[in-house]
């Protein structure tokens, strides 16, 4: 279990028994940025993903479950995976906050969170965040958690339909020399701008 000082949210590592909170999270409405709720056979599969990734202790990434700090109830999902953008590898980040819990400054409390745990991994410079441009709510949380604009970028998701981008870059290491060029594709923040899918 993680979390900030003060913090309204914990982040815990996702678990077998976190099915029915990806299912939560796949409403219309958090997934409209994203082409719409995937079917219950890639959620499953999404789900194993998930599982597998936060066993991981390699760097490639971690999964989580969004908690309140005063309770128990998971409220959204949030992570941080691999991929390789631009020539460099970064890591990337999404996440979703469920109704009823957004706009509370849960979703910018599990990005800070979750920048920690990518930092701790000591592997990348760079966490990316890739929410859509008409996203305002999680465009909102990037520049609240300190995330820098890049500009835009065009990505294919889900497959064979574009989708317009905006490229937020967080350094995890702003003393390390150099200026790094590095990114990642993800999205994010209480409608549901991110689902892991570095662990697609």
């Amino acid at each position: 279990m993680e979390r900030t000082a003060s913090s309204p949210v914990r982040i815990e590592a996702w678990s077998d028994a976190d099915l029915e909170l990806l299912r939560r999270a796949n409403a219309p409405e958090l997934m409209d940025h994203l082409g719409g709720p995937e079917s219950e056979e890639q959620l499953i599969a999404r789900h194993q993903r998930y599982v597998e990734l936060s066993a991981d202790r390699t760097g490639r990434g971690r999964m989580f479950r969004i908690a309140l700090t005063d309770g128990d109830d998971a409220v959204g999902t949030i992570g941080f995976w691999e991929r390789t953008w631009q020539g460099q590898e970064v890591y990337e980040t999404g996440w979703a906050v469920l109704p009823g819990h957004q706009g509370l400054g849960i979703a910018t409390a599990a990005t800070t969170a979750v920048a920690e745990q990518a930092r701790a991994e000591r592997k990348h410079r760079f966490l990316h965040a890739y929410p859509s441009v008409g996203n305002g709510a999680s465009n909102a949380v990037c520049r609240k958690a300190g995330f820098t604009l890049i500009g835009e970028c065009d990505f294919e998701y889900p497959p064979g339909q574009a989708l317009l981008t905006n490229d937020w870059r967080l350094d995890l290491d702003p003393d390390a020399a150099g200026d790094g060029n590095g990114a990642g594709h993800g999205n994010g923040d209480g409608n549901g701008d991110g689902n892991g899918d570095g662990a697609r």
